[in-house]
């Protein structure tokens, strides 16, 4: 577990107006172990998961179900969870596969 994280979930609300308004609220923060997309046996193995760019994996926090309607935010970049695991399946750690969300307007 070598960096830091924000487990997310991201909101957007219509105003009495009608504009738009979207919050972030931070769910957990946690210590996570990232690894980018590269040759390794394990994305080899992923293929499935063609638009995955990262995958973390952290220890499982007691009371927080982490989704794919969630967001991971790390060293200032945001990611979209595309891939929930329980490794395998003791309930001490948890493995996601996430996109990185790149920015329409502007550059990231």
């Amino acid at each position: 577990m070598n960096k830091f994280a924000d487990i997310k979930t991201i909101t957007t609300t219509k105003d009495s107006e009608g504009f738009a308004t979207t919050s972030q609220t931070i769910l957990a923060s946690v210590r996570v172990y990232r690894e980018g997309r590269h040759g390794s046996e394990k994305w080899a193995n992923l293929a499935a998961f063609s638009e995955a760019t990262d995958l973390f994996r952290f220890r499982a926090i007691p009371g927080v179900v982490v989704t794919t309607e969630h967001f991971i935010e790390c060293e200032g970049e945001l990611f979209d969870i595309t891939s929930v695991e329980n490794v395998k399946g003791r309930g001490m750690y948890t493995e996601v596969l996430a996109k990185k969300v790149v920015s329409s307007v502007g550059k990231s």
